[in-house]
C-alpha cells in the first residue's frame, strides 16, 4: 500500500460542521454512541495535519453572525475537512431550528450544497429523545409547537413560527419541499423516490418529518451515499451503521472512554432557557451558587472579584456562578443594555473567570448555554475535545487539554438535561 492509499484509508469518514460548541458536542456524542472515535475541533483549524478519527465535528460559533459571515466561516471547515479526506458531510444545526430571521442555516446549506457538487438536501432537525420532532413540517417541543415551547421568547432567536418549510423557504434561495411522514414510514425506497421527484420539480432543500429513532435511521440508510446532510444531531443516529455496512468502520466499543480528570469542579450557566432556570433552581436549593448581575457589570462593579471570592469561601464546596434569570427580569436588562451587549458581559465575565479558575486548580467545568460554552472553551486555550460518556441525551463529558494540561468539560445547550443535570454530571466525574 503506497503513503498516499495508507492515508485514504485512515482518513476519517464524516466532516461535520457545527453552528455552535455545545451543538457540536451533541453531535459528537451521537457518533460516539455509534461506535465512531469523535473528535470535536474549536474554529477551522490553520494546519492540515491529519487528525486520527472516525468522524470530525468543527465547532463554530455561526449561528447568530451574519449569513455572508457564517457562510464564510462554514466553506472554510469544509474545505479543511476535505483535506482531512472526509467521505461525507453534515451541517448541524439546532434541533429547534433556531436561526435570524435571514438564516443561517438556509444560506449555510446552500452554499455547502454548490461547494459538493451536489443538486439535494434534507433538513431534519428531529431528536425525539429530547422531545423534537417534525410532522408535516411542523417542529414540535414535546407536546407544544415551536413557537408554544418557550423558544419563541429567545433573547437571540426567537422563533414564533412552527412552520419549518415556511422559515427555510424565507432564507433560502432554492424552492424547498417536504418529505412527509407516510413518506418515512414507507421505507428507505420510498423515501428515495420522494426525494427524486422533489428534484424532479426543481427543489433543491427538503424538510424530512421524523417521530422517532427509527424514522431517523431509515432517513440514514436512504441517504448513505448523500455527499451533504442537514440536520439536527439526531439525524446522525444511523450514520455509524451505514458506514459499518459498507465495510469502512470497526465500531469502537471503547470510543467513549475518557481519562479520569481530578481536581475542583464548577458549574458555570449564562443561559436562561426554560432547562437551566429548573437546574439552577434546583441547584440553589441546596448549595452554594452566586448570581452574576449584567447591571452591575455594566455599571463597572467588582463582579468577578466577588465571584472569585465566593468561589474561595466554599473551598469544600462546588459552586455554581450564573447568570440565569426569568424572562421578565431577563427582558428587564436587555431593554437597558441591548441584547447584543447584555450577553457579551455574560460571556466575557464567566470566561475571565473560568480562566482565573483554572489557577485556583479547577479542573472541572459543567456550562450551561452554547454561547457561553464557546466563550469559555476559547478562553481556556482549548482547540481540540476528545467525545466521552454521555450524561444526557446530546450532552457528553468532553476532555480538552488546554495550556494548563487536561480539563474535563460538559458543555451543555440551555435547552438540554434534567433538572438535577448539573449534579448527576459531577457525579460522573468524581
Amino acid at each position: 500500500m503506497t503513503t498516499t492509499q495508507q492515508a485514504a484509508a485512515n482518513a476519517p469518514l464524516l466532516g461535520c460542521i457545527a453552528d455552535d460548541f455545545t451543538g457540536a458536542t451533541d453531535l459528537a456524542s451521537m457518533l460516539v454512541r455509534g461506535g465512531m472515535r469523535t473528535v470535536q475541533i474549536i474554529d477551522v483549524p490553520h494546519d492540515t495535519e491529519p487528525v486520527a478519527a472516525d468522524a470530525l465535528v468543527v465547532a463554530l460559533k455561526s449561528r447568530t453572525i451574519a449569513a455572508p459571515d457564517a457562510v464564510a466561516q462554514s466553506l472554510a471547515a469544509l474545505a479543511w475537512l476535505k483535506k482531512q479526506g472526509c467521505r461525507q458531510f453534515y451541517f448541524k444545526y439546532c434541533s429547534t431550528f433556531d436561526s435570524t430571521q435571514t438564516g443561517n442555516i438556509g444560506p449555510v446549506s446552500e452554499s455547502l450544497m454548490d461547494a459538493l457538487g451536489t443538486d439535494f438536501a434534507i433538513a431534519c432537525p428531529a431528536f425525539p429523545e429530547n422531545g423534537r420532532s417534525v410532522y408535516r413540517g411542523y417542529l414540535f417541543v414535546g407536546d407544544a409547537l415551536l413557537n408554544e415551547s418557550g423558544m419563541e421568547k429567545h433573547p437571540l432567536t426567537p422563533m414564533t413560527d412552527p412552520n419549518l418549510l415556511r422559515v427555510l423557504a424565507s432564507q433560502s434561495t432554492v424552492a424547498t419541499g417536504l418529505l412527509r411522514y407516510d413518506t418515512i414510514a414507507a421505507g428507505e425506497q420510498a423515501i428515495r423516490d420522494a426525494a427524486a421527484a422533489l428534484r424532479a420539480q426543481g427543489v433543491r432543500l427538503a424538510i424530512a418529518d421524523a417521530l422517532s429513532n427509527d424514522d431517523l435511521r431509515t432517513l440514514g440508510r436512504a441517504f448513505a451515499d448523500a455527499p451533504l446532510l442537514t440536520g439536527g444531531s439526531g439525524l446522525a443516529i444511523g450514520l455509524p451503521d451505514n458506514f459499518l455496512r459498507a465495510g469502512l468502520l470497526d465500531a469502537d466499543k471503547a470510543a467513549a472512554q475518557l481519562p479520569v480528570v481530578g481536581g475542583r469542579a464548577v458549574v458555570l450557566a449564562g443561559s436562561s432557557s426554560r432547562a437551566s432556570q429548573a437546574q439552577v433552581a434546583h441547584w440553589c436549593e441546596s448549595r452554594p451558587a452566586l448570581r452574576l448581575d449584567p447591571l452591575a457589570l455594566a455599571a463597572g462593579a467588582p463582579v468577578i472579584d466577588d465571584a472569585l471570592a465566593f468561589f474561595d469561601a466554599h473551598a469544600d464546596a462546588t459552586v455554581l456562578l450564573y447568570a440565569t434569570a426569568a424572562p421578565d427580569k431577563l427582558a428587564q436588562v436587555q431593554a437597558q443594555l441591548g441584547v447584543e451587549r447584555a450577553g457579551q458581559l455574560i460571556e466575557h465575565a464567566l470566561a475571565t473567570i473560568a480562566r482565573e479558575l483554572v489557577r485556583r486548580g479547577v479542573r472541572r467545568f459543567v456550562v450551561a448555554g452554547g454561547e457561553t460554552s464557546g466563550a469559555v472553551v476559547q478562553a481556556l486555550g482549548i482547540s481540540r475535545l476528545r467525545i466521552g460518556t454521555t450524561i444526557d441525551p446530546g450532552v457528553p463529558w468532553t476532555l480538552g487539554n488546554g495550556p494548563d494540561g487536561d480539563l474535563a468539560l460538559a458543555l451543555k445547550s440551555g435547552n438540554f438535561g434534567s433538572v438535577d443535570f448539573f449534579t448527576r454530571a459531577l457525579g460522573m466525574q468524581s
